[in-house]
């Protein structure tokens, strides 16, 4: 769990909950003893700025392209993002996903709201999302498996059909933040993951 900024406590249940043996990462010599590693909301640029600092930056980038399995909600899905539309000139990406995301997408704060999901892969119905300042995905390349779109609805405006949820390979992403609404389903598809490539 990569633990610079955002709401690392709530990825950590949810990810022991989920039957993961989850721990902060902070150091170098933290991720290279760990077998996945989640990217947490939170600001992005904030995030970019701290993992140059704590020099993390490019080691996590070479252990993503070495195979790292990644899982990246919200400012993690911007994080792992090849290209981010909005985003600041200093801001660095992991280059994980072939994927241009549009930062702060759907609005500010006060435009954040929750929704129902159908999501590829998961059963037992629809997953409830909550999105707080979140992105979605612009254009994703021919590799990237997409997971859940906004749904196609009268209220959704601009953010119909949106892509929301992805995969490529072991990195994984979503626009929402499922550590919050006790739904485990999306941090155990990701264990499942991490347990694929051991």
């Amino acid at each position: 769990m990569l633990a610079l900024q955002g709401d690392v406590r709530e990825h950590l249940a949810a990810l022991e909950h989920a039957g993961a043996g989850a721990r902060p990462v902070r150091r170098p010599e933290e991720l290279a003893a760990v077998d996945g590693i989640v990217l947490p909301g939170g600001e992005s640029t904030t995030m970019s700025r701290l993992l140059e600092s704590f020099e993390l930056l490019e080691p996590l980038r070479d252990r993503i392209a070495d195979g790292l399995p990644a899982y990246g909600s919200c400012a993690g899905m911007i994080l792992l993002a090849r290209q981010v539309l909005d985003g600041r000139p200093d801001q660095r990406q992991l280059d994980a996903l072939d994927v241009v995301v549009r930062r702060n997408a759907f609005g500010r704060q006060v435009d954040s709201f929750e929704g129902d999901l159908d999501f590829a892969g998961l059963d037992d119905g629809p997953v409830h999302a909550v999105f707080i300042r979140a992105p979605w995905v612009e254009k994703a390349g021919d590799g990237v498996e997409i997971l859940a779109r906004v749904p196609d609805t009268a209220g959704a405006g601009d953010a119909a059909a949106r892509i929301v949820a992805i995969r490529q390979g072991p990195v994984l992403a979503t626009a929402f933040h499922p550590e919050l609404t006790g739904d485990e389903r999306v941090h155990r598809l990701f264990v499942g993951m991490v347990h694929e490539t051991m």
